[in-house]
C-alpha cells in the first residue's frame, strides 16, 4: 500500500495536536485501511481493514516509528508497518506537515487591496473585510460686505469675522463580518469642540437581509432631506441650504436608534426610530453657537432630570420616475416624521431645562453665528397664563433632483409644525432651496441608490500636470430662503443668492468656491418666546456678502 504524503501528514498533525496536552502513552489512534482504495480512515466502515492503534512517542523513539497495540489489535504485517515508518519518518514527512501548516495560513491570511476608493484588507474567505476612512475638510471665509444694521443702547455691532478653520476632521472604519453584517464607525475631531462624545457621528451595525433590505442599529442619521442624504463631501455648495442646516443638522441629524430600509435602483424607502443620545453631545453643539444666548442650545441634554430623551418616528420614500441610465434621470421623494421634546420644571415651576429652540446661520463655513433665533420655544412657569411649552415638533419635507447630462436641477421644500402649550396649530417655521449646477468638462450627477442622494463625482479625465487632465469643473446658483415668523414664533426670516464653482482634480480631492450675496434679513423687533431679540434686532436689514472656499480631501 503506497500512502499520499498530505494523507500522513495530516495523521501526524493530528497526532502532535491532540498529544500537546497529554503523556504520549495516554493517547492512540486506531487506522484503518480501505481494501479497495487504500485510503486511511480514523473510524471503521465497509471494506475498511483495521490496522492497528499507534501511539504518539517521543524523538528517541521516532526510529521506530509507529508501534502497535498488541493488547488490543492484531499486529499488522512486518512489511506494512516497515513502509509506514519509511513514510512517516525523516525529512520527508517534516516537509509535509511544514507544507500543510503554510497552506492553513495562507487561507487565514489578510490580503490588502488598493484603488481608486482607497485600502482595504479582507480574509481570503471574505468572510471579514475592513477599510479605514477619513476626510478633512480646510474651509476660509471673507466678508468682503459686513453691515449689520446701527446697534441701538449699549449694544455692540454684529459682524461676522473672517478668517480659516478646519470644518471637519474625521476618521473611521467600516467593514463587513460573514458577508450578511457590514459596520461603520466614524469620529470627528472638530465637532462639539474636540470633546468625546461630541465627536461620534455614524456608529452603527447593519444586518443586510438582501442587497436591497437591510436592518441598523446605532447612531446614524435621520431619514429626512434630500441634500441631508447626501455626504458632505458630495454636496454642491460648501454648507446645506439653511432650512436644511435648521430643521436637520442643527438639531443633531446623527440620532440613536433602529432603521430599516429598502433600496433598488428605481425607488428607495428608509423608517427610523430615535433618540437623542443622553450626555452632551445631544445639543449637537457642532453646529450650536452659544454668543446669542444661553438658550442657543435649547434642545440640550436633560440629563439631569426625568423623562424622554426626545423620541422621534422619521420616514422617507423616494423614487425615480424616469430614468435612462446612470445620468439622465427624475428624482422625487417625501419625508416627514414627528419629535417628542422634554420640558424639566423646577419645584417652584420655573423651568429648569430643556425645552426645543431653532436657529439659523447664513450658509457660512468658519463663523456660523447664528442671525435668526427662535429663543427657547419652552417660556414661562408653569403658574403663568401667557406660558408656552413645545410638547413636540412635526417635520415634512418634498423633494426634486432632475438630471440630464452634464445638467441637473435641484429643490426641496422643508416645514416643521411646533405642538404645545401656548401654540396653534399654524404656528410653523418654513424653507427651501433650489438651484441648478452645469459640468463644464461633460461629467454628470452621481447617485447613492441606498442613499436616494448624491454620490462621489469621478473625472473623466483626472488632472495631471503634464497632460490632457484638467479634472472636472462645475458651476453652480440658486436661492436660498428660510422663515421662522409664524403666530407665537418669532425667528426672522432671511433669503440669499448662492454661487459656486466646484473642481474636482480627482475623485477624492475637491475645491469648492462660493460667493453668498444676502438679500434680505428680517428680524422681529421684539424677540419671540424666551428671547429678547436684540442680537437679531442688530442684524436687521443688514448687508452681508461672503466669499468661501474649502478643500476636502477624503478616503
Amino acid at each position: 500500500m503506497k500512502l499520499s504524503r498530505i494523507t500522513l501528514a495530516v495523521i501526524a498533525v493530528l497526532g502532535a495536536g491532540l498529544g500537546a496536552g497529554m503523556a504520549s502513552s495516554a493517547f492512540a489512534l486506531d487506522l484503518y485501511m480501505d481494501k479497495k482504495t487504500k485510503q486511511l480512515y480514523a473510524e471503521p466502515g465497509p471494506g475498511r481493514e483495521r490496522l492497528g492503534s499507534f501511539k504518539r512517542v517521543d524523538d528517541a523513539a521516532a526510529a521506530s516509528a509507529i508501534k502497535t497495540d498488541t493488547a488490543e489489535s492484531t499486529p499488522v504485517p512486518r512489511d506494512r508497518t516497515a513502509a509506514m515508518r519509511e513514510k512517516m519518518a525523516g525529512v520527508r514527512l517534516v516537509n509535509d506537515v511544514a507544507e500543510l501548516k503554510e497552506r492553513v495560513k495562507e487561507t487565514e491570511s489578510v490580503h490588502p487591496k488598493f484603488d481608486d476608493r482607497g485600502i482595504h484588507f479582507a480574509t481570503k474567505d471574505g468572510n471579514f473585510t475592513w477599510s479605514p476612512n477619513g476626510r478633512i475638510q480646510v474651509a476660509s471665509q471673507y466678508n468682503f460686505v459686513n453691515d449689520p444694521a446701527d446697534p441701538t443702547g449699549t449694544d455692540r455691532p454684529y459682524e461676522l469675522n473672517s478668517g480659516m478653520n478646519i470644518r471637519r476632521a474625521r476618521m473611521g472604519m467600516e467593514g463587513t463580518f460573514y458577508k450578511i453584517w457590514d459596520y461603520k464607525f466614524e469620529f470627528d475631531f472638530s465637532r462639539g469642540n474636540g470633546s468625546v462624545a461630541s465627536g461620534i457621528t455614524d456608529a452603527y451595525v447593519r444586518l443586510n437581509h438582501t442587497d436591497a433590505l437591510s436592518f441598523k442599529i446605532g447612531s446614524f442619521k435621520e431619514p429626512f432631506s434630500l441634500e441631508e442624504a447626501a455626504s458632505n463631501r458630495f454636496i454642491t455648495f460648501i454648507e446645506r441650504h439653511m432650512a436644511v442646516n435648521t430643521f436637520v443638522d442643527n438639531p443633531n441629524t446623527y440620532k440613536t436608534g433602529i432603521g430599516v430600509n429598502y433600496a433598488v435602483p428605481r425607488w428607495q424607502t428608509g423608517v427610523a426610530f430615535q433618540t437623542e443620545p443622553v450626555g452632551g453631545w445631544s445639543s449637537a453643539s457642532s453646529s450650536a453657537n452659544s454668543n446669542v444666548s444661553t438658550l442657543s442650545n435649547g434642545n440640550q441634554s436633560r440629563n439631569n432630570g426625568s423623562g424622554d430623551m426626545g423620541w422621534e418616528g422619521m420616514a422617507r420614500v423616494t423614487g425615480r420616475p424616469w430614468m435612462e441610465g446612470n445620468h439622465k434621470w427624475l428624482h422625487i421623494g417625501t419625508s416627514g416624521g414627528r419629535t417628542h421634546v422634554n420640558t424639566q420644571y423646577a419645584a417652584d415651576g420655573s423651568i429648569a431645562n430643556g425645552g426645543m429652540s431653532f436657529f439659523t446661520f447664513p450658509g457660512t463655513n468658519v463663523d456660523r453665528s447664528n442671525i435668526l433665533f427662535t429663543g427657547n420655544l419652552s417660556d414661562g412657569a408653569l403658574t403663568s397664563a401667557t406660558r408656552h411649552e413645545i410638547t413636540s415638533y412635526d417635520r415634512m419635507g418634498a423633494e426634486t433632483q432632475f438630471v440630464y447630462g452634464p445638467a441637473s436641477l435641484q429643490g426641496e421644500y422643508l416645514r416643521t409644525n411646533i405642538n404645545g402649550v401656548g401654540y396653534n396649530n399654524g404656528d410653523h417655521l418654513t424653507g427651501a432651496y433650489v438651484f441648478g449646477s452645469l459640468f463644464l468638462t461633460g461629467e454628470s450627477k452621481t447617485y447613492h441608490v441606498r442613499n436616494g442622494a448624491a454620490n462621489r463625482i469621478r473625472p473623466i479625465t483626472p488632472f495631471q500636470w503634464r497632460g490632457p487632465g484638467w479634472g472636472a469643473w462645475e458651476i453652480a446658483t440658486g436661492w436660498d430662503y428660510i422663515d421662522m415668523n409664524s403666530g407665537a414664533v418669532k425667528g426672522g426670516q432671511m433669503d440669499m443668492l448662492r454661487f459656486g464653482v466646484n473642481w474636482y482634480p480627482h475623485a477624492m480631492v475637491k475645491l469648492q468656491s462660493n460667493i453668498q450675496h444676502v438679500l434680505a434679513i428680517n428680524t422681529p423687533v421684539s424677540g419671540g418666546t424666551g428671547y429678547d431679540g436684540r442680537r437679531s434686532v442688530g442684524w436687521n436689514h443688514g448687508n452681508l456678502d461672503v466669499f468661501m472656499t474649502q478643500l476636502t480631501v477624503d478616503f
